[in-house]
């Protein structure tokens, strides 16, 4: 597998979209960086040469936040959205949807598992 920006890439796949599997890169930045390299996109990722994986791997480096160095970034300002007690870090804070989104119904993704309250329904009173 050939290894580029710390990621093994997988290599029965084309290049293009090979590249996605690094955290940070999606389509329209991996077709930017095969272009700046002059790579052919529909090549197989097994199929490049080592000079070609390394200038895949300097034109990463020189612009683009990726992996490790994004993680920390996004982190950071979600620790400063809660640091600042803002709405949306109160919301990151309880495992909200930050978003928007409903809550009603939904937002299972966030919330988890379903806490099942007994007695909600029938309770008369």
């Amino acid at each position: 597998m050939p290894r580029i920006a710390g990621v093994d890439v997988p290599e029965n796949k084309k290049i293009r979209y090979s590249l996605r599997y690094i955290y940070g890169i999606g389509p329209r930045f991996a077709d930017d960086i095969l272009a700046a390299t002059g790579i052919d996109p529909d090549t197989k990722a097994r199929e490049l040469t080592d000079q070609q994986v390394s200038s895949i791997a300097a034109a990463i480096d020189a612009g683009f936040v990726v992996e490790g160095a994004l993680r920390r970034q996004v982190a950071q300002n979600i620790g400063r959205l809660r640091d600042i007690r803002s709405y949306r870090g109160d919301r990151h804070r309880r495992g909200l949807p930050v978003r928007g989104q409903r809550t009603r119904c939904n937002a299972r993704t966030r919330k988890g598992r379903k806490k099942t309250v007994a007695g909600k329904k029938g309770v008369k009173g």
